[in-house]
């Protein structure tokens, strides 16, 4: 079978927001209107098609990312749309990120209301780091307190983006009705009783003929709440056409010299800066009303890349270490990236895929080339969010899942046999809360072993692990609701029943002051000795953003690396990312021998991993290698691991360790009668008040809390304000711990009273 779809007609694009904001309610309507599906899926009713899971239609939220497959005729064109649904809840931040690693576009969706929320912050971030152009459509223009202008002006001011209006809704909450296009200066109107999949296009003029409008009540009615008239509209009309030629060097000229744009030069302007992330075209609509879907993928089509426009991706390889492009083509080598593992009770494993070069045919042979492992491909499936299609091949640019592969996990990369590459893999987030999990009976034990296994391999910020002073077992992740959906699909796929205690905060240690630490592991045995020494010199690291350092670039770290060395030549350094740990080797003169050095970085890793405090995970640390000596027959590499570990320690002990703990970013939506009693609660958390505003009648606190301090904090919020207020909470950084609360810490982990 031959290729559906030509690259060029194809886009893969990610529907993001934060929680609520309508990102499956549009999905289903694009699916409604593609003829994917013949019904509209409710998420109130539990009946979306993209929310599958028991978990997800209960609680009435995406918890794991779905991926489809639309087509949608654009002038006469057919093109394909592959969409994946990402989760709104910070919890499930992964999946936005392994999403958008993979993908070329995305639509952000935002609340007509709220406007741009915490998590839209959040992802925002996501696809800016991947630079992934974006469309955005404020969704729920039917609301109550409605306000598009509201909406586009912290898309400015929080986000620090250009946003393009190139719609105006015509009306506001019950008056919604439909939207003007600026460009092609007309008017669309729904017909509510077709669901919103016939619609009715008239020319902007006919808004200003007293005749029409006192002809049509809904037209009036709509005028009337969105406040516009002809002068309103030329401005508006004329601020977007000026916009889009600032961004533009060929239309700016032409703009100037007073030529009239045509709309074929603006929709390709649009889609070229689109494309630079110079600007971000903003739609209006209703997804719950039926409005705004259409014109919506008409903008998919027109302005988001296909995978042509991206760059072609970059690799090594594995042979050489050279750096290695791979173009999207048929003809190029294979070459995928392993986006998402998921348990299929039918199938078994699948592995999602996104190909960025070649065909891959089911029944063939790939080389997972990190691992250097042969994989077979047993089947190829097309997914519709869990229903399945079987294909036989797949094309370059597009997205599958794969049945059959045994030991791929996320962010590995399949390619060729003979023409190998490893692209770069997808950096995750680290867990913020562990819980202790038992078997209630003999026989949940093994299911719980089993169960664990299978998420985690699911799920990479999903972590478990073993409490050494006690043997408890442990299973982190990235917050309450995260670990609670974890555990209840233990008992539901898996059928096991167990114990869950008390979540706790997962701290990190870090040193404050510079120190020197000298490692000599010395051992006879009558035959062959052990010999390995090493001195290294710790040097604390700025963490106060330190999630932008996993962003960091080869030529920043070097910086630093010369930072920490104090002026020129930094020596050889590696960077580990989870850590955020910079390694310098200044070896001179051959004192420790090159096949060495591996080992003594190795040692301090690992000691990383139980800080000297209280056995959590060190961070924000530099270690420079600075001297030691060896022995010609006695030095192995496990004695110099040793050496490597113990200076580290020993330098640890003089370098001012401290605790850091998580501290949220936390919105409280609150209405004035309450104000008072969730400030003086939100200040007994310790919290720091980062500022307060108005919002659609509610008043909005910003603040940032400790994670330790806001368990529980749903059910108390609840009770004082009598359930009307609402917050969202997200991973912000790590900061320095109190030193009577760290030492509270430090005595409960080494189990002194």
């Amino acid at each position: 079978m031959g290729r559906a779809f030509k690259l060029e007609d194809t886009r893969n694009i990610g529907i993001m927001a934060h929680i609520d904001a309508g990102k499956t309610t549009s999905t289903e309507r694009i699916l409604f209107y593609t003829g994917v599906t013949y019904k509209i899926g409710s998420v109130d009713e539990g009946t979306a098609t993209m929310d599958w899971m028991e978990q997800e239609r209960e609680r009435g939220i995406t918890i794991t990312s779905a991926a489809t497959t639309a087509s949608w005729d654009r002038f006469g064109k057919k093109y394909r749309v592959n969409i994946i649904d990402t989760p709104g809840h910070v919890d499930f931040t992964v999946e936005v990120e392994r999403s958008l690693r993979v993908l070329d576009g995305a639509v952000c969706v935002f609340d007509s209301v709220a406007g741009v929320q915490p998590q839209s912050e959040t992802v925002w971030r996501q696809a800016d780091k991947y630079r992934v152009p974006r469309i955005c459509f404020v969704n729920k223009m039917d609301r109550m307190g409605a306000d598009f202008d509201h909406v586009i002006n912290t898309i400015r001011k929080r986000l620090g983006a250009h946003p393009v209006p190139l719609q105006f809704p015509l009306g506001r909450e019950d008056n919604f009705i439909g939207i003007i296009d600026f460009l092609e200066e007309k008017v669309i109107v729904w017909l509510e009783e077709t669901l919103g999949a016939k619609f009715e296009i008239f020319p902007v003029e006919k808004l200003w003929d007293k005749a029409f409008v006192d002809s049509r009540a809904d037209v009036a009615a709509a005028l009337k709440a969105s406040a516009i008239d002809k002068k309103f509209y030329d401005d508006h009309r004329n601020k977007v056409v000026e916009y889009i030629a600032e961004h533009d060097d060929e239309l700016i000229d032409k703009y100037l010299n007073g030529v009239a744009l045509t709309l074929e030069e603006m929709r390709k302007s649009i889609r070229k800066s689109t494309l630079a992330l110079k600007i971000v075209p903003v739609l209006a609509g209703s997804a719950f009303k039926n409005k705004g879907i259409q014109p919506l993928l008409d903008a998919v089509v027109d302005y988001l890349p296909s995978p042509l426009d991206v760059p072609p991706v970059e690799g090594t390889d594995p042979a050489t270490d050279e750096v290695v492009l791979r173009r999207a083509a048929d003809d190029q080598p294979f070459a995928a990236l392993a986006f998402k593992i998921m348990s299929d009770p039918f199938v078994g494993h699948v592995t999602y895929i996104r190909v960025y070069s070649g065909v891959l045919k089911s029944g063939s042979y790939v080389m997972n080339s990190g691992k250097g492992t042969r994989e077979r491909i047993s089947r190829l499936l097309q997914m519709h969010a869990n229903k399945r299609e079987e294909i036989t091949d797949i094309y370059a640019g597009d997205i599958c899942a794969c049945v059959g592969l045994k030991s791929v996990n996320t962010g590995d990369t399949l390619c060729d046999e003979d023409k190998q590459i490893i692209l770069e893999n997808i950096d995750f987030p680290a867990p913020v809360i562990s819980v202790a999990i038992e078997p209630k009976t003999k026989a949940d034990q093994d299911k719980l072993g089993i169960a664990m296994q299978r998420l985690a391999q699911e799920d990479p910020t999903f972590r478990v692990s073993t409490e050494p002073d006690t043997g408890q077992t442990l299973i982190s992740g990235m917050g309450e609701l995260h670990l609670e959906i974890i555990v209840d699909r233990m008992l539901r796929e898996y059928n096991v029943q167990a114990n869950v205690g008390r979540p706790q905060v997962a701290y990190r240690e870090t040193i404050r002051k510079n120190a020197i630490g000298e490692g000599k592991y010395i051992k006879q045995t009558g035959g062959k000795g052990q010999y390995g020494h090493a001195k290294i010199e710790l040097h604390p690291i700025p963490s106060s953003s330190h999630e932008s350092m996993k962003e960091m670039s080869t030529d920043d770290l070097d910086l630093l690396a010369k930072e920490v060395v104090g002026g020129g030549s930094a020596g050889k350094w590696k960077f580990d990312k989870e850590h955020r740990f910079l390694f310098i080797d200044k070896i001179v003169g051959g004192s420790i021998p090159r096949e060495f050095i591996a080992p003594i970085e190795a040692g301090i890793r690992e000691a990383l991993d139980n800080g000297v405090l209280a056995g959590f995970p060190m961070v924000d640390v530099a270690a420079v290698l600075i001297d030691g000596s060896y022995h010609d027959v006695d030095s192995n590499e496990m004695a110099f691991k040793i050496a490597g570990s113990m200076a580290f320690k020993e330098a640890c002990a003089r370098a001012k360790a401290v605790l850091l703990e998580p501290i949220m970013k936390v919105e409280v939506v609150v209405p004035e009668e309450y104000m008072a009693a969730v400030f003086g609660d939100l200040n007994a958390r310790r919290s720091a008040i980062q500022g307060t505003e108005n919002r659609a009648g509610s008043n909005v606190i910003r603040v940032e809390v400790p994670l330790a301090q806001m368990f529980g904090y749903a059910t108390d919020l609840r009770s004082r304000t009598q359930g009307r207020a609402t917050f969202t909470m997200h991973f912000s950084h790590y900061a320095e711990l109190p030193n009577a609360l760290a030492e509270e810490v430090i005595k409960k982990h080494r189990g002194e009273k």
